[in-house]
C-alpha cells in the first residue's frame, strides 16, 4: 500500500485529520519530567523522549500522525538525534504515521543520501539498512527536479511519501513564492503544477499521490486556487488550527 493511502486510512480510522507536531524545547517541558534527569545533554534528551512518548501514549488512538521537526533534535547534538530516532520508532510501534519535518533540498547525490537516511536504505558492506525509516519527509523543491527525483524514486521503491513545499505559511513567503513568471504563473503556482505532474505515477486508490504538498492555511485564497489546479495532490496544511477557514 502506498504512503498516501496509509495516511488516508489512518485519518478515516481515527476520524481526525490532525497531525501532532513534536518540536521539543527543553525549557518548555514540565518540571515533573525535567527534574528526573541530569542537567546535561543526555538528561535533556531523556526528558524529551519521556515527554514525547507520553504525548504519543495519550493520542495514538485519536490522531493519525506525528510530525517531529528535526531541528529541535539536531540542536541537542547526537543525544538529540537519538531522541529523534526513538520518538519516530515509538510512534511507528503505536501504528502512527510519521512525517519527518526535515525540509531537505540539495542536488542529486546529496538528495539521494538524505533520501537513503529517511525513506530508503543505506548500503553497509553487502547489506542495506533502514536508518530512520519514516513514512514521509518534507522537501524543499527550489533546486528543481535534481533535488526531488531521488526522493520520488525511493517513494516508488519503498512505498514512502514526501510533502513538497509549495506555498509556505510564514509571513515573508511571498517575497519569492508570489513572484510572477513570464508565463503568468506565480512561483508557488508553478511549483504546484510540477508537484501535480511529479506525483502522477504514485496516485493511490483515493486518487491522491504520495508526492504531496505543504500549503499554508495562512493564505486561504492561494490554498483554494492550488486545490483547484492540483486535484490529485494531497495537502499538509500548517496553520490550519489558527484559521477560521474551510475548504
Amino acid at each position: 500500500m502506498n504512503a498516501i493511502d496509509r495516511l488516508i486510512n489512518k485519518i478515516k480510522e481515527t476520524n481526525n485529520p490532525t497531525v501532532m507536531g513534536l518540536d521539543p524545547r527543553y525549557e518548555m517541558l514540565p518540571k515533573c519530567v525535567t527534574d528526573k534527569y541530569s542537567k546535561d545533554l543526555d538528561g535533556v534528551c531523556k526528558a524529551i523522549i519521556e515527554y514525547n512518548k507520553a504525548l504519543i501514549d495519550e493520542t495514538y488512538d485519536i490522531i493519525p500522525a506525528v510530525k517531529p521537526q528535526i531541528a529541535f533534535y539536531e540542536m541537542y547534538g547526537i543525544p538529540g538525534m537519538k531522541a529523534f530516532e526513538e520518538t519516530c520508532k515509538y510512534a511507528k510501534e503505536k501504528n502512527m504515521i510519521v512525517i519527518a519535518d526535515n525540509k531537505r533540498g540539495d542536488i542529486g547525490s546529496t538528495a539521494k543520501a538524505y533520501s537513503n537516511a529517511f525513506l530508503g536504505k543505506t548500503l553497509i558492506g553487502e547489506k542495506e539498512e533502514s536508518i530512520y525509516d519514516v513514512d514521509f519527509i518534507t522537501v524543499n523543491p527550489y533546486i528543481g527536479i535534481d533535488c526531488v527525483k531521488p526522493f520520488i524514486e525511493d517513494c516508488k521503491k519503498y512505498d514512502k511519501g514526501i510533502f513538497i513545499l509549495v506555498k509556505t505559511s510564514n509571513p515573508s513567503s511571498g517575497e519569492l513564492q508570489d513572484l510572477k513568471l513570464e508565463n503568468g504563473n506565480e512561483v508557488y503556482k508553478q511549483v504546484a503544477d510540477l508537484v501535480e505532474n511529479w506525483g502522477e505515477e504514485l496516485r493511490g486508490k483515493y486518487g491522491y499521490s504520495s508526492i504531496a504538498a505543504v500549503v499554508g492555511a495562512t493564505y486561504p485564497e492561494q490554498l483554494k486556487q492550488i486545490r483547484k489546479d492540483a486535484p490529485h495532490t494531497y495537502f499538509l496544511i500548517p496553520g490550519y488550527g489558527a484559521q477560521r477557514w474551510k475548504s
